[in-house]
């Protein structure tokens, strides 16, 4: 016996009504009555259905400007009645309430809203009331009814209303779906609200292959109030995204967004292994592939504008694993195309603004504020010159450069720079004196000489300073702090060497 339900009755009130009229023949065509609410039910008359208005069935006009339209037991007893339950029946006869089919519902843009910058009292009035409650009791009552709560299931929904109804089987995956939908759109409201609650909601994009070692399962997910981001952004080209490829991308997109000026950031194994800033895209990818061409093999390049077909050249002359751009022209991409392994990756640049992050642990999250070198520190006119003295205005350029690039590696972190360009990293060491001396080994002799360094903590002790003026560092830009801090300006001044103190500090964990 076929599980499939026929659609006799109809519920519709959409606010975003793409593809509204398709799905609306489709119930015409399988001759379902439409019943529907406000401006859903203006667009489908004026598009010829026949339509009943929600008013005319509950008896009840709209009131409070649209606020209370459905909230009536004619809608929600004829979207929770269980068809078996005798005393339901019995109850539906009693207050002459028919049953609904198919709901179709989806919600005001609250998020939407949030991210346009609108006041509250608009935000507040994106608040959606009746739309959550029906979809959760036709969601509760999917063995008798289907729920859609998004265009991009009519089409299949088209189908299966064509087949006969939806099966049983159909009928739970979208209330799955629904609740879903409830569960994020609540999220981002009590989240706006602030208070002891925060809630993470993801939607799945993919099931990757596997996660950070092919033993590990993984999947990526995109974040209901914040969409925009490379979690949605488009392959243009090359094999699927692996987790360490996301990761990696992160990283990048990050370190590349963190200048103004056109920057190339390569990455490998989520640290930076070149960073730089020039007149255009070619020159910038050049100058950061050479800080460390052995590390970039392999890596993960962003850019934080358009990939041009010179740049994409020069980026095929290597081996990379992605390559992640705001846009992609047609004749960098046909290029791209020509590495089948080389993955385009193009997202939108980040907004303007602070924005925060989350990292899982064991029996919750931590949640902070995203560290902006923009925001704090990242001008050199709010720096304290401690030591030696005046630097020319190039010398300050790749101080203040150094300084927004010490962001991007892992603590502890010393990057050493010359001409708009990294020249050496050290990063991810346990001690300082270590970083530096990572960092001065992968510069090399000739570039340490006439280069500049930025650490993205205070120095503990004089001995990493005094390594970089042994190895030719003629500026160092860092955060201060440290009770040793008159030791280590004490030794800048023997050695005449000019050094800025920003009061702020860029760990990276």
């Amino acid at each position: 016996m076929s599980s499939r339900k026929p659609i006799r009755r109809a519920l519709l009130s959409v606010y975003d009504k793409s593809e509204l009229v398709e799905l609306a023949s489709a119930l015409a065509a399988a001759g379902a009555q439409i019943v529907s609410t406000g401006a859903t039910a203006s667009t489908l008359k004026d598009a010829g259905f026949a339509v009943t208005d929600v008013a005319q069935l509950t008896g009840s006009p709209e009131m409070l400007g649209g606020r209370v339209k459905t909230l009536h037991p004619k809608v929600h007893a004829g979207l929770l009645a269980d068809t078996n339950n005798p005393q339901h029946v019995a109850d539906l006869i009693a207050n002459e309430t028919e049953v609904f089919d198919l709901l179709v519902v989806n919600l005001y843009p609250f998020s939407q809203t949030v991210r346009s910058g609108a006041s509250n009292e608009e935000i507040i009035e994106q608040i959606d009331i009746g739309g959550p409650a029906m979809i959760r009791a036709a969601a509760k009552n999917f063995e008798s009814v289907a729920v859609l709560v998004s265009p991009r299931q009519y089409p299949a929904a088209i189908t299966e209303i064509a087949s006969g109804g939806f099966t049983q089987q159909a009928r739970r995956e979208l209330a799955t779906e629904a609740f879903g939908e409830i569960a994020g759109y609540d999220a981002a409201i009590s989240n706006w609200f602030g208070g002891r609650h925060f809630t993470v909601h993801g939607t799945l994009v993919d099931k990757l292959r596997y996660g950070e070692n092919p033993h590990q399962e993984a999947s990526l997910y995109s974040d209901a109030t914040n969409p925009v981001g490379l979690a949605t952004a488009k392959l243009l080209s090359g094999k699927p995204m692996s987790y360490n490829n996301y990761v990696d991308a992160e990283a990048a997109r990050a370190a590349a967004f963190d200048h103004v000026e056109p920057c190339a950031a390569l990455i490998k194994h989520a640290n930076p292994c070149g960073i730089a800033i020039a007149e255009n895209c070619l020159s910038a990818y050049r100058n950061a592939f050479d800080c460390d061409p052995v590390s970039a093999f392999g890596g993960v390049v962003a850019l934080n504008r358009p990939l041009d077909v010179a740049t994409a050249k020069a980026m095929v002359e290597t081996f990379l694993e992605v390559v992640v751009a705001p846009a992609v022209d047609d004749d960098a991409l046909e290029v791209c195309k020509e590495k089948s392994g080389l993955r385009v990756l193009k997202c939108t640049a980040p907004h303007p603004g602070q924005h925060s992050e989350t990292r899982f642990l064991s029996g919750g999250f931590l949640r902070q504020r995203a560290d902006d070198v923009s925001a704090k520190g990242g001008d050199p006119n709010e720096w304290s010159q401690v030591s030696g003295g005046e630097v020319s205005k190039a010398v300050l350029a790749d101080l203040e450069f150094a300084w927004r690039c010490s962001r991007a590696p892992h603590s502890n972190a010393i990057v050493l720079a010359k001409g708009l360009a990294t020249v050496g990293i050290g990063m991810g060491q346990v001690n300082r004196v270590d970083a530096v001396g990572l960092a001065v080994a992968r510069a090399g002799a000739k570039r340490c000489v006439g280069a500049v360094a930025a650490s993205d903590a205070f120095f503990p002790f004089p001995d990493g300073l005094a390594r970089l003026i042994e190895a030719g560092v003629i500026a160092v830009v860092q955060p201060g702090g440290s009770i040793r801090d008159g030791e280590v300006i004490e030794l800048a001044q023997k050695n005449d060497l000019p050094m800025f103190f920003t009061n702020v500090r860029h760990f990276s964990h």
